[in-house]
């Protein structure tokens, strides 16, 4: 049974670490945005672009060394993936920033745990988490082929 769950671990190592890191970048947009929408009064769109910014931030240094393992340390690899990571999450930031902003002016605004409009960016998340995971997968840190 052991034996099992080490040969399944093994397996499925890079989606396991994706998603811990995944729920880790997400707590830490989560509570950007929370901080600064509660503490701060500051408006919703800026409060959750600060916070993409600081998750991008995060997710990529995460992804590249526990993730993805990638090896390049010359400063033109990590400048050409820190592009290829920034461009995919902007995309999927785009979708983020747009979906919160459309689900409050649609009405979908309800206040979670004292933080306005915190439930449709909890929906949202997860659905980004899903989008980056493929972006990252399939485009910045893909491996190549025969390595």
């Amino acid at each position: 049974m052991i034996n099992k769950i080490k040969t399944l671990i093994k397996k499925y190592r890079e989606i396991i670490v994706y998603l811990i890191f995944g729920v880790l970048t997400t707590a830490v947009n989560w509570l950007v945005y929370s901080v600064l929408v509660k503490y701060f009064s500051l408006n919703l769109d800026f409060s959750n672009t600060i916070a993409w910014f600081s998750a991008v931030i995060f997710a990529f240094i995460t992804n590249k060394i526990w993730v993805f393992g990638s090896k390049g340390t010359q400063i033109k690899i990590i400048l050409k993936e820190f592009w290829l990571f920034f461009a995919a999450r902007a995309l999927s930031g785009v979708f983020e920033i747009g979906g919160l902003h459309f689900a409050v002016r649609l009405g979908f605004d309800k206040t979670l745990f004292g933080v306005e409009a915190f439930l449709p960016k909890i929906i949202i998340s997860f659905i980004v988490v899903i989008l980056n995971y493929i972006f990252s997968k399939l485009i910045v840190f893909k491996k190549e082929k025969g390595k």
